[in-house]
Parts: C-alpha cells; structure tokens; sequence
C-alpha cells in the first residue's frame, strides 16, 4: 500500500518529468567541482526513470524514453552512440520480466532488485565498451559509478510509490 494518494497516470508526469530530472541531475553532477581533490561520482540518473518505468506498469512509450535518455548520456558524455541507450534498455528489460517477481516486495528487496538490474546496465556498457575499443575499461571506475548508481534507489521507490496505484487496469 503507498503512503501517498494515487495520482492519475498522465504520460508527462511519470515520464516526462522524471527524464527531464535525470538530465539536469545530469548536467548537475557533470560540474566540474572537486572537494579535496576529487571529483563529484557519476551516477547514471537515467537508471531511476528506466527501472521505475518497468515496475510501475508496462508502456509503449517507456522504452522509448529510456532510449531517449540513453542517446542524451551518450552525447553528454561523448561515448560511442548507442552505448548507454542499449545498456538501459537491457536493464529495463530484465525490470520488466521480471516485474511479477518484485510486486509487493519490501524496500531492502526493492533495492536489491534495483542493484540486480543497475549491475546489467554496467555489465551491458563494460562488454559493449571493451567491444567498440577493443580495450578494457577499468573495473574499479565501472564498480564505483555502479555503486553510485544504486546509491540513487530512493529516489526510484518514490516514483514508484507515487504512481504504482494510479492506473486502474492494473489493480
């Protein structure tokens, strides 16, 4: 049972707004600010809208705004095309399958889940990188944007929590 009231299901409030908020996190944590001489960590905000979108009920529009989102990384940060867009949708993929599993689970289950499908997102982006550079990437920089990554679940099981009661079809 969510603690807040449903809200109607309107496509530019659970998708629109929650992909407009990945891309300024984006553009937020891309500052180039250092504290004691290190950078801000680079989480992969797009996995919050990406992994909330499957859990809260299946679309034709969310794997597109996950695709969306995956090109936006890919030319903020310069990577090959396609890359992140791929490796989003792959980890939207198993959210998706695997949606009957997660319904009614606790919040640390919940997290758990999120993990699982953030670690086949950076699975996905470690084995298409070393593929397009035919070099490997390092494992200690992809471990520590996969735990900043799910460093970032509050913030899904909000969204999730705010809109897993809305559409009616569902229930």
């Amino acid at each position: 049972m969510s603690l807040t009231a449903a809200r109607p299901l309107k496509p530019w409030r659970w998708l629109m707004l929650p992909a407009l908020m990945a891309i300024g996190a984006t553009y937020l944590f891309a500052a180039p600010l250092h504290i004691f001489g290190l950078r801000l960590p680079e989480p992969v905000f797009a996995m919050v809208p990406a992994f909330a979108w499957a859990v809260i009920r299946p679309s034709v529009l969310a794997p597109f705004g996950v695709l969306v989102l995956g090109v936006f990384l890919d030319l903020f940060w310069g990577g090959p095309m396609g890359l992140w867009g791929l490796s989003l949708l792959s980890a939207y993929a198993v959210a998706l399958t695997m949606r009957n599993m997660m319904t009614g689970q606790s919040r640390p289950m919940m997290w758990a889940w999120f993990a699982g499908a953030a670690g086949v997102a950076m699975l996905a982006g470690y084995l298409f990188s070393m593929l397009d550079s035919l070099a490997q990437p390092s494992i200690l920089a992809v471990f520590w944007q996969f735990l900043a990554t799910v460093l970032l679940f509050p913030f899904a099981h909000r969204l999730i929590d705010r809109f897993e009661d809305a559409d009616v079809r569902f229930r």
